[in-house]
């Protein structure tokens, strides 16, 4: 084929992709607005671009993973969680999502991307990522030899599956660190545990860590807040650290339980109408027993829905660090050469109007988590009353595996204490 006719070959195929942004139809393109308009210039520089690419790099260049990555890069400046992908892709993409979820492992990682690169959000407690080392803030460099910033959201994800019993290499970014480190795990089908419970303060507060939203985890959750009263139990402290996995309209349930009224959040897009989900009074469980919340980096998405739920209410006292921030609805795009978009089309926002995709959430109380806390050797230790704060008890959450049972988990420690000061 000559050089032009692939050259207008390709820049079709970004026109495509740019008229699934623009809404463009048959009746659209002669009333295009002035944004439109822009787009349409762009697509020609992106015709001159790749013309030259074609005509002048010091070597013939691979015109089709040039402008997969382009496509790819578009839809990456978006957000992290909107993804082309190429026929080829996409045909294994449809093939996994219709294949039987009980058949799919992984190693534990809930991951996303950041600074071109696939980076751990959270771990599942004792899972092989947990095992391994692995926390949240790790950048992975490459998973099974294939460098992650060539590969959508959605290929991540799919590289991180596989059977049950098979090994997964991923080469990690580690701060101080000249070489990545090359770790190798063995998927698994994991349960997530059930909720964790601890009591302090001779079981005037309840420590709740739910590993993921789903709704058995929910459940869990109400159950345990409905027996505070025969328990001796006055106040929550509700660890939401690491807790990124779960669905939205069950974190919206759960933040419903500690809230009488007030907004939890709302959900809107350039094309989907905004929705406004409010707390229902006969839903309320614990809606004034004193509440602290624990959040991490590797709070995101369900957790971060809570956590913002919560604090915009004045309903609880955040403390931690800043959330990871996630919290976009996706919609799939197929596209008439095979390829596909899975773009964002709504992004949740708190009560006070901040996305949680763009601004994740921020505590009133900044605790960091220590170069300790982050790593270390496993070390499991029996909760007791003395240990309260400790790292290595159940309490602290999904990384205190880790942790020695001498250094003490500081943001809890500090929950704690505002909890104590507070009148039941």
């Amino acid at each position: 084929m000559p050089k032009m006719s692939k050259i207008l070959l390709l820049a079709v195929s970004v026109v495509l992709v740019l008229a699934v942004f623009l809404g463009v139809n048959s009746t659209g393109v002669s009333a295009a607005s002035a944004p439109q308009e822009g787009a349409y210039r762009q697509m020609l520089v992106y015709s001159e671009v790749l013309h030259h690419i074609q005509s002048d790099y010091v070597e013939d260049p691979n015109i089709n993973a040039v402008t997969n990555g382009a496509l790819r890069g578009l839809l990456e400046s978006l957000d992290a969680d909107s993804s082309y992908l190429t026929p080829a892709d996409y045909k294994v993409y449809k093939a996994n999502v219709t294949a039987e979820k009980g058949m799919k492992a992984q190693a534990g990682i809930n991951v996303s991307k950041r600074y071109g690169y696939a980076t751990v959000v959270s771990v599942v407690p004792g899972s092989p990522a947990d095992k391994a080392g692995l926390t949240d803030g790790d950048i992975l460099e490459a998973i099974g030899g294939q460098d992650t910033r060539d590969l959508s959201l959605a290929m991540i994800h799919l590289l991180l599956e596989g059977p049950s019993g098979s090994e997964l290499t991923v080469s990690v970014v580690r701060p101080r660190k000249p070489e990545p480190d090359k770790i190798a795990m063995t998927r698994t089908i994991a349960v997530p545990p059930p909720v964790a419970e601890t009591m302090y303060e001779n079981s005037t507060i309840l420590y709740l860590k739910p590993g993921i939203l789903d709704h058995d985890h929910v459940q869990q959750v109400e159950a345990k807040l409905k027996a505070m009263q025969k328990a001796g139990n006055k106040k929550v402290l509700l660890d939401l650290r690491d807790v990124a996995a779960g669905d939205m309209p069950e974190a919206e349930r759960m933040a419903n339980f500690l809230l009488k009224s007030g907004t939890i959040a709302t959900l809107e897009g350039q094309k989907v109408a905004k929705q406004v989900f409010t707390a229902d009074p006969a839903k309320a469980i614990q809606a004034t027993a004193p509440l602290v919340v624990l959040v991490n980096h590797g709070t995101a998405g369900p957790g971060e829905l809570v956590a913002a739920a919560l604090l915009d209410n004045k309903r609880a006292d955040l403390v931690g660090e800043k959330t990871f921030g996630e919290g976009a609805e996706q919609k799939t795009f197929e596209l008439p050469d095979g390829a596909a978009l899975i773009l964002s089309v709504a992004k949740y926002e708190s009560p006070s109007g901040k996305k949680l995709q763009d601004d994740g959430v921020t505590p009133g109380v900044l605790v960091a988590t220590t170069p300790e806390e982050a790593g270390g050797d496993d070390e499991d230790v029996t909760e007791t009353p003395s240990s309260a704060g400790k790292l290595g008890t159940p309490a602290p959450g999904s990384q205190t595996a880790r942790k020695s049972s001498v250094q003490v988990d500081e943001q809890l420690t500090k929950a704690l204490d505002l909890l104590k000061a507070k009148a039941a």
